[in-house]
């Protein structure tokens, strides 16, 4: 029988090891989280608005509310 000799575990500087490597991996995660969210939510977002408020005309948009009878003080 032979007897073969099993390498220690390494126990020192385990943990900052592994916590370097998640950390790093977090902050990539995170970062193409954020610029997913201004890209996908965010930018669309504002162009939607900008486009709305292209052609809005709040004169027509007050005289169809003001003829609804939805402000009581402007008849």
């Amino acid at each position: 029988m032979s007897s073969s000799v099993l390498p220690k575990p390494q126990m020192r500087g385990l943990l900052a090891r592994r916590l370097g490597i998640h950390i790093v991996g977090a902050f990539i995660v995170a970062l193409g989280v954020a610029a997913s969210c201004k890209f996908g939510v965010a930018d669309r977002r504002k162009k939607a608005y900008a486009d709305f408020y292209r052609n809005y005309d709040f004169m027509k948009d007050f005289e169809e509310m003001r003829k609804a009878g939805i402000f009581q003080s402007a008849k």
